[in-house]
C-alpha cells in the first residue's frame, strides 16, 4: 500500500512540469513531508468546465483534492479513509473504482513515499517498523496514478453552493519491485510524462490501454533511505523527517 508520502513542490514549480495553463490563485497548500490519509493534496486532472460536463471541451486543472476516495454512492465520508490505495489489478472492475477509473483519472504529484519494514530492534530484541523513505534517484517529481471522485453531501441543500461537493482521490498500487520491494510488498504506480495525456483525457475509456499506461515509479530506479520514526506520527512535519537515519 501507499499509506503516507511527501509532496512539497509549489503550483508554481508543477503547473509547467504538467502542462497546467493556469496556476491556482486562491487554492493553496503548504509543502508537506508527511502527507496522510484524508489530507489535501495538490492533483493534475482534466474535466468539463461546470455546465458543460457533457461536451468535447476538457482542461487541465492543478487543484487540491482530499485524499482518500469517497464513492458518490456513499453514505458517509468516512469511508474514504479505507480508501486510499487502489489495486491495479483489480481497479477497473471494484465497484468502488470502476466509473472513476473510466472516466475521472488524476496524477498526484509527489517527492516520494514511505514503507515501512518490520525488523529486529538490536537494543532490545524485539520486532519494531522501521520506515524508509523512497524517492526517485534523480530527485524528479514521481506523477502517482490516481482516480478522483465527487460525493455531494446531502446535509447542504443547493447544488450550487461549493460546500455541497467533496473532490476525494486514491493512488493506484501495485507489487513492488526494485528498492521499495526490500521494503513492502506493494508500491503505488506512476506514469511517464508521454503518458499524460492519454491517462488525465477523460474520454480514453479502454481499460487495457489505460492499465498498459501505468508503469514503474521513476521507471524502478528508486532509492529507499532509512528515516526517523517520528513520521510515524501524523502531527510531525517537516523537511527533517526525510533525513536519512540509522536503524
Amino acid at each position: 500500500m501507499c499509506g503516507r508520502y511527501a509532496s512539497t513542490r509549489s503550483p508554481q514549480e508543477l503547473a509547467p512540469l504538467f502542462q497546467v495553463p493556469d496556476v491556482p490563485a486562491k487554492e493553496t497548500l503548504a509543502p508537506n513531508w508527511n502527507v496522510a490519509p484524508t489530507d489535501d493534496v495538490w492533483a493534475v486532472l482534466e474535466r468539463s468546465p461546470r455546465g458543460e460536463e457533457d461536451g468535447d471541451t476538457v482542461q487541465r486543472e492543478l487543484r487540491p483534492l482530499r485524499w482518500g476516495l469517497v464513492p458518490s454512492w456513499a453514505k458517509d465520508v468516512k469511508v474514504g479513509a479505507r480508501m486510499i490505495n487502489a489495486r491495479v489489478e483489480t481497479v477497473h472492475a471494484k465497484p468502488a473504482y470502476r466509473r472513476a477509473f473510466a472516466r475521472r483519472r488524476c496524477l498526484l504529484p509527489a517527492d516520494g513515499f514511505y514503507e515501512w519494514e518490520q525488523i529486529k530492534d538490536p537494543a532490545t530484541g524485539k520486532a519494531r517498523k522501521q520506515p524508509y523513505f523512497i524517492h526517485p534517484q534523480d530527485e524528479q517529481v514521481m506523477a502517482l496514478a490516481g482516480l478522483y471522485e465527487y460525493w455531494r453531501d446531502p446535509a447542504v441543500q443547493r447544488d450550487d453552493d461549493p460546500a455541497a461537493w467533496l473532490m476525494t482521490c486514491t493512488i493506484i498500487t501495485t507489487e513492488a519491485i526494485d528498492a521499495a520491494g526490500r521494503v513492502h510488498p506493494r508500491m503505488p504506480l506512476a506514469l511517464t510524462p508521454d503518458h499524460y495525456d492519454a491517462w488525465l483525457d477523460p474520454g480514453h475509456q479502454g481499460p487495457d490501454e489505460l492499465r498498459a499506461l501505468l508503469g514503474q515509479p521513476a521507471q524502478g530506479h528508486l532509492r529507499a533511505r532509512p528515516v526517523s520514526t517520528a513520521v510515524n506520527s501524523v502531527r510531525n512535519n517537516g523537511p527533517q523527517l526525510l533525513d536519512e537515519h540509522p536503524t
